[in-house]
């Protein structure tokens, strides 16, 4: 505990030491008093915006990450052989997203607990709408193919789409109060599902815009109309980025990262009576800055901290559950235009231009039924009982029922894609599994990891577990790739689904390990004793204290 002496006076310092105790002890209690404001507050404008400003980026990624599954299709037509992608071509422009995905969770992650939450955000956007912008731009020569040049701008696309998992996730539970702080991060990361359904609605809206351009093509092996197509559905992903950019430049900082990490009591109660008021107080310029003692992150502490078994089990337990999820989230995901085709939904019956017509439209619609039918619904369904039920209720009832519905899919998929009329009850399961993805785990392994850790590792926690997920979309990706077709085209998908659900089973387990997060403050839920967690006045110098 800090003291402050005063030199060549043994008398003045037996005076300063208690005053100095005292003062800790007051900036401990100023400091649980600031946070307890943002846990207690009611629900406002404020609140709304850092919903609408994060839940933005995640439209744009959703929208960026699923429109390729469309996309694909579309650039088959253009420029593989044989009017589709070869294996490894389909499987570069699919996985190059989620690789540089991951790479930028580990990145931003980091950054975003080092530097600051605000420094951070909006550079992963820009990152975004850059590669967005490039990819519809994208052309060939005699040196590279398209596909070479994609694969690369969608990696660089992955990198700013993993810096907003962290990001969105650690800003919108830190300005949070703690009653609503789970329908909060629902209503963020809700904004997937629409993202999602989007994609497919702009493609079917391009594919009907060009049909009568597409239908009067007269070489099917040189269709100039779908170059169109695909680059406008790409280029289209940037628009809701750049609406969001000026508004995720001028979000403030949150109070506890001001607080904890930047060790500042005075501004960061200022910045929580702005927010929660729109009124900032009126401090002098002059004044004194006091930084508070508090821990510090550091290799040697975050090896202290994840080296208790109560707290690695945590982040075992959030990573893994968020790897398991990912299998088949990401396998289902970006393939559904290609399980469609196998069990024959909607398979064009026509050849030539009218068959490439009616397929891309196909697919279209297909991605809409599943998107409103299962996505969007249970997206929502979280959101109404996640701060009643609590988040490990939902993520071991999505897990258990994921893993029955993949062994009915799996187990049963010759029978359930004999006939018109099974078919149909296949697609009704796949819808099933969808909604309970999202009213399930799909939710709750974003939410947990942005509550459950200490402020100073808060972003870096939530992008290792989220990096654990991507681990696994890139694992379902390459392994879809590479086993979808033994024993003939798309033979071997009722085996992945069999798969998939052994990694929903394993999830179970690993969502034993976590506690339970509603109705707790991110303090209490950070497993460290919050009674003098101020443990001194680390400096005080003369220095302006901004407004955020």
């Amino acid at each position: 505990m800090a003291s402050y002496q005063e030199k060549g006076s043994t008398e003045g310092s037996q005076e300063k030491v208690p005053s100095a105790g005292k003062a800790v002890y007051v900036l401990d209690e100023r400091r649980r008093a600031a946070l307890a404001e943002v846990d207690n507050a009611k629900f406002s404008w404020f609140h709304a915006k850092v919903c609408v400003v994060a839940g933005v980026g995640f439209f744009t990624d959703a929208y960026d990450i699923f429109a390729i599954n469309i996309a694909s299709t579309m650039l088959g037509y253009v420029y593989g052989k044989g009017q589709k992608l070869n294996k490894q071509q389909d499987l570069g422009v699919k996985v190059a997203t989620p690789v540089g995905t991951l790479v930028g969770q580990l990145i931003f992650g980091y950054l975003a607990d080092k530097l600051g939450r605000k420094k951070m955000y909006g550079v992963e956007l820009m990152i975004i709408i850059v590669a967005t912008f490039a990819q519809a731009l994208s052309g060939q020569a005699a040196a590279i193919h398209i596909v070479g040049v994609l694969v690369v701008w969608r990696f660089i696309m992955g990198v700013g789409i993993g810096g907003d998992y962290p990001l969105s996730a650690v800003i919108s539970s830190e300005f949070a109060s703690t009653k609503i702080r789970g329908r909060m991060m629902t209503a963020v990361f809700a904004s997937q599902s629409r993202g999602n359904f989007t994609a497919a609605l702009v493609a079917f809206i391009i594919t009907a815009a060009y049909k009568s351009a597409l239908l009067k093509e007269t070489d099917i092996t040189n269709l100039h109309t779908v170059d169109f197509m695909w680059r406008l559905l790409i280029g289209l992903g940037c628009v809701p980025g750049c609406v969001a950019l000026y508004f995720r430049l001028t979000i403030p900082e949150t109070p506890r990262f001001t607080m904890d990490i930047e060790r500042n009591i005075d501004q960061a109660s200022n910045d929580i009576k702005q927010v929660l008021t729109g009124n900032s107080a009126n401090v002098d310029p002059d004044s004194f800055v006091q930084r508070i003692e508090t821990p510090k992150a550091s290799w040697a502490d975050f090896r202290a901290h994840f080296g208790q078994l109560k707290n690695f089990k945590i982040l075992f337990g959030t990573a893994y559950s968020w790897f398991a999820l990912d299998i088949a989230f990401y396998g289902l995901g970006l393939n559904s235009g290609i399980i469609l085709q196998a069990i024959g939904f909607g398979s064009p019956p026509t050849k030539g231009v009218r068959g490439v017509y009616d397929n891309l439209n196909n697919i279209c619609k297909g991605n809409l039924i599943l998107s409103a039918a299962g996505l969007i619904p249970g997206y929502w369904a979280t959101f109404l009982f996640i701060d009643s039920w609590g988040r490990k209720p939902i993520q071991l009832m999505g897990f258990i029922l994921l893993t029955i519905l993949f062994i009915i899919m799996g187990f049963g998929y010759d029978k359930l894609t004999a006939t018109v009329a099974s078919t149909k009850a296949f697609v009704f399961l796949y819808c099933l599994a969808n909604f309970f993805q999202n009213f399930g785990p799909s939710t709750t392994t974003f939410v947990i990891p942005g509550e459950i850790f200490p402020t100073r590792y808060r972003s870096t926690a939530h992008g290792i577990s989220a990096a654990s997920g991507k681990l696994g979309a890139i694992v379902a990706q390459v392994g879809f790739s590479q086993l979808k077709d033994i024993g003939g085209t798309n033979k071997f998908v009722k085996h992945i689904l069999e798969i998939f659900a052994l990694f929903m089973l394993t999830g179970i387990f690993s969502t034993l390990l976590l506690p339970e997060t509603k109705n707790e403050s991110l303090e209490d839920l950070s497993n460290e004793d919050q009674d003098g967690f101020v443990r001194g006045v680390r400096e005080r110098q003369r220095a302006p204290i901004t407004t955020a």
